[in-house]
C-alpha cells in the first residue's frame, strides 16, 4: 500500500511538473511571439534616427515584423499637430512611444500616464518639467538628453575659430519651440568670445527667406542654427538658403552637414539611439520606466563638409581640422 501511495504521488508530482514546464514553454513561446508595437512621435518623415533605431534593436534580438512594428506619426514641423498625433498612438494602444523632440514628449506625456514614453532631445528634461529628476525620472516617461542648451556656447567657438576674423553670427531659433533655452545660452559664450549675435526668429517654414535676408542686413558673416522641430522639417531649405546667402553655417546633427551644410558638433547619434534602443529593450522586458535614469552623451562628434567649404572658399584652420572626428565629401 505504502509503495502504490508513493508512486501514486510520485506520478502527481511529474505531472505537475511536466504541467508547469508546459505554460512555462507555452507562456515563452508566447512572449517570444508577442509583436510589440511602438509609436514614433516625431517632427519629419523617416529618416536616419529611425533606421539607426532599427538597426540597435536588431542587435537587441528585435526584428521589425516578426517581434515589432512601428506606427509613425510625423508632425512635419508644425508643433501645434503633436497633441492630436499623441492621442492617435494613445487610441492605437502602442505599447510603447518614441519621441525625438521635447514638445513631442510633452504632448505624449499630457495623452497617457501609463503607456511608457523613451526620449532622445535636446533640452534639460528637468526644466521641461518631463522627469522629476535624471536619477529618478518618475512616471511613465525616460531617455537621453543631448543637452543642446550647454553645447550652444561650444557651437559658437567652433564657427568663430572656423571663419576668419568673425565677428558677427546670426542665430536661427524658433521662439516657439521647447528649445528656444538655446538662444538665451548663447548670449554669455557671445561676449565672451566678442561675437555680436543677430536674432534669426522664425516660428513658420514661409518665414525663413526673409529672417535670412535680414541677417544678411544686418552684416552677419556665419550662422548657428539651433535644434527645434521646424529647423528639422525644414533642414535642406535652410541650408540651401545658407548656401545661395553664402553664409557658413554650424548645425546641431550631422544630417544637416549631410544635406550640404558647412559642420555640426553635438552628441554622436549613433550613442543616442544605441541607449534609446536599450530602454526601449528594458521596458518591454518589464523594467519601469521611473526607475531608469535619463542619461547624458558621453561622445560628441564634430562633423565637417569639405566641399561646402570650398563652396565658400573657406580654408579650415588646422586647429578646427584637428577636432574633425566625420567628413563628408
Amino acid at each position: 500500500m505504502k509503495r502504490r501511495e508513493a508512486l501514486r504521488n510520485i506520478s502527481t508530482l511529474v505531472a505537475l511538473v511536466a504541467t508547469r514546464t508546459g505554460y512555462e514553454a507555452i507562456a515563452e513561446a508566447q512572449q517570444q511571439t508577442k509583436i510589440f508595437k511602438l509609436g514614433w512621435l516625431g517632427t519629419g518623415g523617416l529618416g536616419a534616427g529611425v533606421e539607426l533605431l532599427k538597426r540597435e534593436l536588431r542587435a537587441r534580438g528585435y526584428v521589425e515584423g516578426k517581434n515589432f512594428a512601428i506606427e509613425y506619426r510625423f508632425a512635419e514641423g508644425k508643433l501645434d499637430r503633436f497633441p492630436a498625433l499623441a492621442d492617435e498612438l494613445v487610441r492605437l494602444k502602442v505599447d510603447l512611444i518614441i519621441v525625438s523632440d521635447p514638445n513631442a514628449a510633452l504632448a505624449a506625456k499630457n495623452a497617457t500616464r501609463t503607456i511608457p514614453i523613451v526620449f532622445t532631445i535636446g533640452v534639460d528634461p528637468v526644466a521641461a518639467g518631463l522627469v522629476d529628476s535624471l536619477a529618478r525620472p518618475g512616471g511613465n516617461i525616460t531617455g537621453f538628453t543631448q543637452i543642446a542648451e550647454v553645447l550652444a556656447g561650444k557651437r559658437l567657438e567652433l564657427i568663430k575659430e572656423t571663419v576668419p576674423k568673425l565677428s558677427r553670427v546670426a542665430v536661427l531659433w524658433n521662439p516657439q519651440s521647447a528649445t528656444a533655452q538655446q538662444w538665451k545660452e548663447s548670449q554669455l559664450p557671445a561676449r565672451e568670445l566678442g561675437l555680436q549675435l543677430h536674432s534669426m526668429e522664425v516660428s513658420s517654414a514661409d518665414k525663413y527667406e526673409g529672417a535670412f535676408k535680414e541677417a544678411i542686413k544686418a552684416r552677419s558673416a556665419a550662422l548657428a542654427v539651433t535644434q527645434s522641430a521646424l529647423a528639422t522639417a525644414n533642414r535642406k531649405r535652410i541650408v540651401d538658403l545658407a548656401a545661395k546667402f553664402r553664409l557658413p553655417a554650424i548645425y546641431t546633427r550631422g544630417d544637416f552637414v549631410e544635406s550640404g551644410g558647412l559642420m555640426s558638433y553635438g552628441p554622436d547619434r549613433a550613442e543616442a539611439f544605441r541607449r534609446v534602443a536599450y530602454y526601449i529593450d528594458r521596458i518591454l522586458k518589464g523594467a519601469n520606466p521611473a526607475d531608469l535614469p535619463v542619461e547624458q552623451p558621453m561622445g560628441f562628434e564634430l562633423v565637417m563638409n569639405f566641399k561646402t567649404a570650398d563652396a565658400l572658399g573657406l580654408k579650415i584652420p588646422p586647429i578646427v581640422l584637428m577636432r574633425v572626428t566625420k567628413v563628408v565629401k
